[in-house]
């Protein structure tokens, strides 16, 4: 095939469509030796960050998200024996998904189960499916909070929509596609910012108080001079499904004693009037706590739409800054409470914080579920190499991370 062109890989990559057209050349040479011959087409999708909106999405709230400049990529070619085979880069054994027999595959195993989980909903939604060879690449951070496991989904979305849809998959679809896999092939009660981060591509305004609406909004971190940063603090996700499931049950105790399902049917002043009453019912201050830092967060995401409309990107930084202060005291997903010896997160923020203030700029906050996983930091350009240099003893030159804002979501790349 044809590479991907000088113009399509700038407008994805912008500065780094040199390095972006290596690895798609590295990419299309393993395929040759994988599956011989050429493949067909070339694939990108991004991870994700979430910016405002800390745990609000399972209780019908708001978020702003943005897709991130590390991404997945594939060459891939359609078959026609209906079997999906796919070699991911750093891993032995291939995926393996016969199309025609979706139901056999077990589910939690790999990610065969969330690429036999993307078919299957493929066809519960009315599209087309059928067997492709393809070879995988990813810069997206495993088990870090940048959602690796959506852009891997988004990515097998494009595929499927590339080769077997003529495109009329929008992007809504694939993030029900991929929310599809996780809740029936990998068990995990998955929402859908994740998949609509990754998929749209850009900054996003997320509302699901009624399904799920997005809209696209004009920000990045670049047009203000600053890096997006992320420091992964080495601690994993592991065995924190506790800790996960902890907020929205916590949240939904509050909203049913105000008679609701979710905190998104009621408000914050219904909870303050009625405080006393539902403090005594539930004997459980940190659920409080948790749905005061929904309603509050959720009107930060206004207050940042409302200041991107305007005009005032720079207002976002202060609104970031929020945001992270709650998820550390109100929401208190920083640390586990059954471990309060392994602090790593708030480890990360006081270092942070500690240099931000020596010089008087920037801002850092939890990123993604928390408990454990990474910070986001975001500082002026300028900044950037002395933060990095500043971090590096304490969490290592490879766990820091300096991106941006990707304007392009999953795609084929032309």
């Amino acid at each position: 095939m044809a590479m991907p062109s000088e113009e399509a890989l700038k407008k994805i990559y912008g500065d780094k469509a040199a390095e972006a057209a290596d690895r798609f050349e590295s990419l299309s040479a393993t395929f040759g030796e994988k599956f011989g011959g050429n493949c067909a087409s070339c694939f990108s999708a991004p991870g994700r960050t979430e910016i405002i909106g800390n745990h609000t999405d399972h209780n019908g709230g708001k978020i702003l998200a943005a897709s991130i400049t590390m991404d997945t990529i594939a060459a891939a070619r359609p078959n026609t024996d209906g079997v999906i085979t796919i070699y991911s880069s750093g891993y032995d054994n291939a995926i393996i998904v016969d199309t025609n027999a979706l139901d056999s595959v077990p589910h939690r195993t790999d990610s065969t189960s969330l690429v036999a989980g993307i078919c299957k909903a493929a066809l519960e939604f009315g599209f087309r499916i059928g067997g492709f060879d393809a070879c995988v690449s990813t810069q997206v951070i495993s088990s870090a909070g940048v959602s690796s496991s959506a852009s891997f989904e988004m990515l097998i979305c494009t595929i499927l929509n590339s080769f077997y849809n003529n495109g009329t998959i929008d992007c809504a679809h694939y993030a029900r596609m991929g929310q599809y896999a996780e809740n029936h092939f990998w068990d995990k009660a998955s929402g859908l910012m994740d998949q609509m981060a990754c998929a749209v591509g850009g900054t996003i305004l997320l509302d699901f108080s009624d399904g799920v609406k997005f809209e696209k909004v004009d920000f990045s971190f670049d047009s203000l001079g600053y890096d997006l940063i992320i420091v992964n603090t080495g601690k994993g996700h592991a065995d924190l499904s506790a800790e996960y499931s902890s907020v929205p049950n916590e949240m939904r105790e509050v909203a049913a004693l105000l008679g609701v399902g979710n905190l998104c049917e009621t408000s914050e002043e219904t909870l303050l009037a009625r405080l006393p009453e539902i403090r005594s019912a539930l004997g459980n201050d940190r659920a409080i706590l948790r749905a005061l830092h929904y309603f509050e967060e959720c009107k930060r995401v206004d207050e940042a739409a409302a200041a991107l409309r305007e005009g005032h990107a720079d207002r976002i930084p202060g609104i970031i800054r929020e945001s992270g202060n709650s998820s550390w005291k109100w929401l208190q997903n920083c640390y586990i409470a059954r471990d309060p010896k392994e602090q790593s997160i708030p480890l990360t923020l006081a270092l942070a914080e500690i240099y931000m203030k020596k010089i008087g700029s920037g801002v850092c906050r939890i990123h993604g579920g928390g408990f454990a996983g990474v910070v986001m930091c975001v500082l002026p350009k300028k900044e950037t190499a002395g933060f990095v240099k500043y971090m590096t003893p304490f969490a290592g030159e490879k766990n820091i991370y300096v991106m941006g804002i990707r304007q392009t979501g999953a795609v084929e790349v032309q």
